[in-house]
């Protein structure tokens, strides 16, 4: 969903597609917490919904929430202006903490392929599942190079995710159609 921060880095605009958990949390509490994290074990987890047991959290400062304890920043927010009259909502957001517990070092290119796959795990409903079956080839080959345990572990969890919700479906084969 990726943020959009105004020039002056005390805004941003979050655009979640209508029906999802963030636009319902975010209408209901009007508050949250932006992460910035490396950890691409989190993101498979958070994207296909295997968040139990939950990562280790820290209390927030000044909203009524939770900060992850291995975020590398983070933003705490209040929403100023929700609408979500359209596929994809836009809410405003204005900073009013930010906190720092270590650099963010960027993607390398097997992190980038584990987010690009838990993206795809999250449209197994309107994707053909041969699409899928072809970016993950790729992406396994990129992260067999370049990945280590971290990226390996969850690439796992989202060729298991796939796997199990699509019966008798292998990410990784060639001819998924038999």
């Amino acid at each position: 969903m990726g943020p959009l921060f105004d020039g002056n880095g005390h805004c941003f605009e979050l655009r979640p597609f209508s029906g999802s958990q963030t636009l319902a949390n975010l209408t209901e509490t009007r508050q949250g917490v932006l992460h910035v994290t490396d950890d691409v074990v989190i993101f498979a987890r958070a994207a296909i919904g295997q968040l139990d047991p939950m990562p280790a959290m820290i209390d927030a400062t000044i909203i009524d929430g939770q900060v992850l304890a291995n975020a590398c920043r983070w933003y705490e927010f209040e929403v100023t202006f929700l609408q979500s009259t359209t596929s994809r909502a836009s809410i405003q957001c204005q900073i009013v903490h930010t906190g720092r517990i270590r650099d963010f070092f960027g993607f390398n290119r097997a992190k980038a392929m584990v987010i690009e796959a838990a993206i795809l795990a999250t449209r197994l409903d309107f994707l053909p599942i041969e699409e899928i079956s072809r970016q993950y080839m790729h992406f396994e080959k990129v992260i067999s190079k370049t990945g280590g345990g971290e990226e390996f572990e969850a690439f796992e969890m989202l060729q298991n995710y796939v796997n199990s919700c699509s019966p008798g479906f292998d990410p990784t084969d060639p001819d998924p159609i038999r």
